[in-house]
């Protein structure tokens, strides 16, 4: 969200961004007023993510959400507030500004849902609706309800169109595109100051580059990251690993071609890349087909399968069972990613796709004729 901040800020618009302190310089820096919102508890992500798990994260996640309600209400009815834009998953903004009479502009980092195709039906698949994490959810839905006097069930924490919905991948991205009515309008991703910003440079320019990274939410794996060092270790691959928390040593001895790192300036990296092995998460997904960078998808949550189902039925990269991908078949999908015709050219249509979307600038557009 913070391209389309820099942007509705450079057209003069007053931008007041609710967020924890972690992120108050990011926002800052973006001109932003910075509003403080309670930190969330912590959470270890599990090693699996089956049903169980994702109810108990809902629950987590509600509880985190929760408290930001009544801050958000307060600021709302303290200064004058034309809009709230708000991240589809963070429901408190949409509900704030629903009791307020307030225009809400809904935001979707990754696959927009409706009746006919739904990332929400998706993450909680198998979810028995008696069971104990689900049956505490709705109480703490309807003890929310009581405390703040409005209505909110388990369905109003989920997807709720808006009267503005701004989708960040593009329209060809979207499964069932033609299903979401003139609601939602899918600007595509925008990369802005980062892309400016960011730099690194490979130790050798000509010869190509693997990038490997799961993300910044799910640590350990050194086995993973091992494999995939191990299938281009007779290639003239050179390799970039970022391991996240996960310590560096962890991967032992590597060759003097293989980077290893806690974190690198993704889009400096992906700038240069011919191939690319990912957790899917939508952001990493966006930023690579900007780039036109083939993915090798190793998905670990419900909303990443979804991901890397879209990317494989696109012909934009192959997806890889995360517990079952070895050197051979990490070999076999970076060969194809990296020099497929068939996936080379469905990656720069997308590409131009993109471009077609419009990014923040078409986004600040859409919140300005809203409002008008």
């Amino acid at each position: 969200m913070l391209p389309l901040v820099e942007e509705l800020v450079r057209r003069g618009h007053q931008v007041v961004y609710a967020t924890e302190a972690a992120h108050a310089a990011t926002v800052t820096g973006a001109g932003a007023r910075w509003l403080e919102l309670p930190s969330p508890p912590p959470f270890t992500p599990p090693s699996t993510f089956g049903p169980e798990a994702v109810a108990g994260w809902l629950r987590h996640y509600f509880a985190a959400l929760s408290g930001t309600y009544p801050v958000l209400r307060r600021h709302c009815l303290s200064e004058p507030v034309d809009a709230v834009c708000y991240d589809t998953t963070n429901w408190p903004g949409r509900i704030a500004a629903r009791s307020l009479g307030i225009p809400g502009v809904q935001c979707f980092p990754h696959l927009a849902s409706n009746e006919k195709y739904s990332l929400d039906r998706q993450l909680t698949a198998g979810i028995d609706a008696d069971g104990p994490e689900f049956v505490a959810l709705a109480a703490d839905c309807a003890a929310f309800s009581r405390e703040y006097g409005v209505p909110l069930g388990v369905a109003d924490t989920m997807t709720v169109a808006d009267g503005l919905n701004l989708v960040f991948v593009p329209r060809e991205f979207q499964p069932a595109a033609d299903s979401f009515d003139e609601r939602f309008h899918f600007v595509g991703p925008s990369l802005e100051s980062r892309e400016r910003s960011e730099s690194w440079s490979p130790r050798d320019p000509d010869a190509p580059l693997l990038y490997v990274s799961l993300g910044t939410v799910v640590d350990g794996h050194a086995d993973f990251y091992r494999a995939c060092v191990a299938a281009v270790a007779d290639r003239p691959w050179q390799v970039a690993v970022s391991v996240g928390g996960a310590p560096r040593s962890a991967l032992g001895a590597v060759p003097g071609r293989v980077e290893v790192r806690s974190w690198f300036p993704q889009l400096a990296v992906l700038r240069r890349a011919a191939a690319f092995v990912s957790h899917a998460g939508m952001n990493s997904v966006m930023e690579a087909l900007t780039y036109g960078v083939g993915i090798v998808a190793v998905p670990r949550t419900p909303e990443q399968a979804a991901n890397a189902g879209r990317l494989a039925e696109l012909g934009l990269g192959v997806r890889l069972d995360a517990e079952a991908a070895g050197a051979g078949e990490l070999r076999a999908a970076i060969d194809r990613v990296a020099s497929d015709p068939a996936v080379r050219a469905a990656l720069a249509e997308m590409r131009r796709a993109i471009r077609r979307g419009g990014g923040a600038a078409r986004g600040a557009d859409l919140v300005e004729g809203y409002l008008r």
